[in-house]
Formats: structure tokens, sequence, C-alpha cells
């Protein structure tokens, strides 16, 4: 425990590296190829992270999730629809995750949001984007309502997913033509899309890791915060 970042996750540390840089300037000036480059690799290097101990089960299920992700990001650059279509089997994937690790008690304020979430995304891609994004917006919100119920911390992996929805939705906005001339929007899509992705990666693995090692008492893992 007392090695250094780089020593212990060298694969969170690449990830982090491209991840933070990838809308500086200097990035941002690279040629395409490359910059589409960078920005997969941000959450690319997050699946050996998930990977490096274990590589069955539903660690695997993670990192196919983590994989469709930055498959995702590379194919948006050349077709929202394209990008969209990854995306959405990541979502898939996510929700067969979730579903998995249901939380056993789950209070009712913790449900009424929870189908807040479910609901009211699809609603607004509707109003913002259409059909065809209200229709990816309901996998994603399925996935982050999923994971809100899901007896993964919520502060990681909770806050991660609705931090997704948040960033898409942005991005639904910016097509209809609001925030396009605010160039602060999109750090605020990459940095909540990406830091999604790190809290979602993060909280999963480090609690899966703990049960694996420590099963916890029958009934305890569904109330966890």
């Amino acid at each position: 425990m007392s090695d250094d970042l780089a020593h212990k996750r060298p694969w969170l540390l690449l990830s982090l590296f491209f991840g933070i840089g990838y809308m500086l300037p200097i990035v941002q000036s690279l040629p395409g190829a490359y910059l589409v480059a960078w920005k997969m690799a941000a959450a690319a290097f997050l699946v050996p992270y998930v990977l490096r101990r274990h590589n069955a089960g539903d660690f695997v299920t993670l990192g196919c999730f983590l994989a469709l992700c930055s498959i995702g990001d590379g194919l948006i650059e050349f077709s929202m629809e394209a990008g969209g279509a990854a995306f959405g089997l990541a979502h898939i994937v996510a929700i067969w995750l979730f579903s998995r690790h249901r939380r056993l008690n789950t209070s009712v304020s913790q449900k009424a949001l929870a189908l807040t979430i479910f609901i009211a995304t699809p609603i607004i891609a509707y109003g913002l984007a259409g059909k065809l994004p209200a229709v990816y917006a309901l996998l994603l919100s399925t996935m982050a309502a999923m994971a809100w119920s899901s007896n993964f911390p919520r502060y990681r992996v909770g806050i991660g997913a609705v931090l997704f929805v948040i960033s898409d939705l942005l991005i639904f906005a910016r097509q209809a033509g609001h925030f396009s001339d605010l160039p602060v929007a999109d750090y605020i899509i990459w940095y909540g899309y990406y830091t999604a992705l790190l809290l979602i990666a993060i909280g999963v693995t480090q609690t899966m890791m703990k049960r694996d090692y420590a099963p916890p008492p029958s009934g305890v893992s569904g109330s966890s915060a």
C-alpha cells in the first residue's frame, strides 16, 4: 500500500494523463488521427486497470463497458450515429453489470431519484434532439438509474453515472444550438464524461476487489452507501 501511484496503478496514471490532458491547447492542436487516438486512450487505459488482477466475471464486464466507451470516443469523431451505437452497447453492458449487483435496501427517496433519472433523461433528450437521441438516452437513463440503485458506492459509481447523463445531455443541448458559443461547454462535457468513467471504473473495481478478498456478511453489501 505504500507504493506510489505510478508503481501500483500505472494504467490508471496513464488514463489520467490522457484524460486530463485531452483538452489542453497543445493536445487539441495535434493532427486529427493523433487527437482521436489520444481521446480514445483516456478510456482505453482504464481497461487494463480494471483487469490488472482479475480477468474474469464482472471485472471483464466492466472492462467491456470501458472498451466500448473508448471505441465510441473514436467513432463519434467520424459519425455521431456510429459513436452513439457504441455507447448504446456500452450502456447495455453496464445495465447487465449493475443488475447483478442490486441494492437490497433502497429508501423511498433513493427510488424516487432513480425513477426521475430514468424518466426525465429521455424526455429532455427528445425535447433537445429528437427521437433517435431519445432512444439512446433511454439506455443511458436505464444505466444511470441501475447504477444509482446498485450496491456500489453512490458517491463514486452513482455520481459517476449521473455525470455521464449530464455530459450527454449537454451534447444534445449543444447540437440544438444551446451553448454553441461557449467554449467552456466543451470542457464541461469532456471532463464530466471522463470523471464519470473514472468514478465508475474505480468505484466498481475497488468494491468488487474488497468483496472478493473479504466477503461481507449476508445482507451487509446491500446497504452500503
